[in-house]
């Protein structure tokens, strides 16, 4: 195939390395520095087995998707319509668009903006920028395809690239489970600067985690969202598979970029008020990361 990513970040250069390992024509469309990099000297994946580079295109320009078999997005979730709008009239018709962001409405939000169906993806994975070009895996690196008429030969091709995906009619229920497991540790991460699993070994954490969790797993089912009975457990879990992980919000509050927590918790909190459900613990971890990112300048 040929594939385009839109938003070279950690998750889109992952993704985008492993495809063109496996013979995909792959562009990547990022910042300056990412470009003049990956032109330079290649795309590099660290990571357990080592340290690889492959070749790939990039650009800085959205028309970087022309001809592109499929488009991957992996901007952060305020920038999906700019980003969008980038891209639009350089679309091919056939082109199958997937939707690899974290919150729960990006794609209905694309598709809107494209006039086209665009398929949600629940993305899990521990990646990390060390450097412009330069993506760390730390752990796991599953898919949960939304329902489309691609979505299977999609999933095809990237399990044949090393991708573990599955096609499923619930994504929605999926992004729900992923946005829940964000509100618990994104925030919480960022402001401390922690890693998961000593972040769950703080004094009150896990308590404040249940806290978030609920209140996640009620305005989720109020929607006519289905998540897991265990999905507790599955938070905690997080701790100790991604043990070394920091959250997106953590790394961007580092770098002194905006976050997406108006898009997790902020989310959660949204839709909670308008559906008259208190969310106080989620409200908390909200104002308290966009107080950093005031004070920041994020």
């Amino acid at each position: 195939m040929n594939v385009a990513v839109l938003g070279a970040g950690a998750v889109g250069c992952y993704y985008g390395f492993l495809l063109a390992r496996a013979g995909h024509a792959v562009t990547l469309i990022g910042r300056p520095a990412l470009v003049a990099a990956v032109l330079d000297a290649g795309l590099v994946l660290e990571s357990a087995a080592g340290r690889a580079t492959v070749p790939v295109r990039a650009t800085t320009e959205g028309d970087g998707v022309a001809g592109a078999d499929l488009v991957l997005v992996c901007v952060k979730s305020g920038d999906t319509e700019a980003a969008g709008a980038t891209i639009a009239s350089h679309l091919k018709p056939s082109a199958a668009i997937l939707s690899l962001q974290n919150g729960v409405d990006n794609a209905e939000r694309l598709a809107t903006l494209l006039g086209r169906p665009v398929v949600p993806v629940a993305v899990y994975v521990a990646t990390e920028m060390v450097g412009p070009g330069h993506v760390r895996h730390n752990g796991r690196g599953d898919l949960v395809l939304g329902a489309s008429q691609a979505s299977d030969q999609i999933a095809a091709a990237f399990i044949d690239a090393g991708i573990p995906t599955t096609v499923s009619a619930r994504a929605l229920d999926a992004l729900w489970g992923k946005l829940i497991l964000n509100c618990a540790y994104n925030a919480l991460s960022a402001l401390t600067q922690l890693p998961y699993g000593r972040l769950v070994q703080g004094e009150g954490v896990v308590a404040a985690m249940t806290d978030v969790v609920q209140e996640c797993v009620t305005v989720a089912a109020a929607s006519g969202v289905s998540v897991p009975p265990d999905i507790l457990d599955a938070v905690l879990g997080l701790s100790v598979s991604m043990a070394d992980q920091r959250s997106s919000t953590a790394q961007d509050l580092a770098r002194g970029r905006p976050s997406e927590i108006d898009h997790l918790n902020g989310y959660v909190v949204r839709t909670g008020a308008v559906l008259g459900i208190p969310t106080p613990a989620n409200r908390m971890l909200h104002t308290l990361v966009k107080l950093v990112e005031q004070r920041d300048g994020g």
